[in-house]
């Protein structure tokens, strides 16, 4: 059994492109940096790593008129690796994520009718505006830090 299969969690990189298929069907392209934090050595230790992600149909209908950039989404989908042949000759090659569901993520306090619609995109105003709470702009994820215990194989149920 094969299975390929993605899940993220980050933030918006940039707006969303929105660009139309020969056959009419829109297309979002738009990229998500993720972020892993550890310790080493006593050390806060940081990663961004970016992911492209394609979404196709009514989904990127929906994507282009909520997302922009710097909103968190979580993207479920399956990785797909494109290339071509650029015009100098030489062979491009692109990893991305095809988008099988999307789910927007929390609201702020700044997204505000103003700031939804300061796109380039044309986007709705939320009719009702939330304002964040000074307790919201301070809240931190909190880290999770990995047991360095390992795991005994006949501890494993299955």
């Amino acid at each position: 059994m094969n299975l390929n299969k993605i899940f993220i969690v980050g933030n918006l990189t940039r707006d969303p492109e929105v660009r139309a298929l020969p056959s009419g069907q829109n297309v979002v392209n738009f990229a998500v940096a993720t972020n892993r934090i550890w310790n080493k050595d006593g050390q806060k230790q940081q990663d961004t790593q970016y992911h492209n992600v394609v979404v196709f149909g009514r989904m990127a209908d929906t994507c282009a008129k909520y997302l922009f950039k710097g909103k968190m989404v979580l993207v479920e989908g399956r990785i797909q690796n494109r290339s071509w042949d650029a015009p100098d000759g030489t062979k491009k090659y692109r990893t991305e994520i095809v988008a099988e569901g999307i789910q927007l993520g929390p609201r702020t306090g700044q997204e505000t009718g103003a700031a939804l619609s300061s796109s380039s995109t044309s986007r709705s105003a939320p009719s009702v505006a939330k304002t964040a709470t000074p307790k919201e702009d301070k809240e931190e994820i909190p880290i999770i830090e990995q047991d360095s215990e390992e795991v005994n194989v006949s501890d494993i149920p299955f």
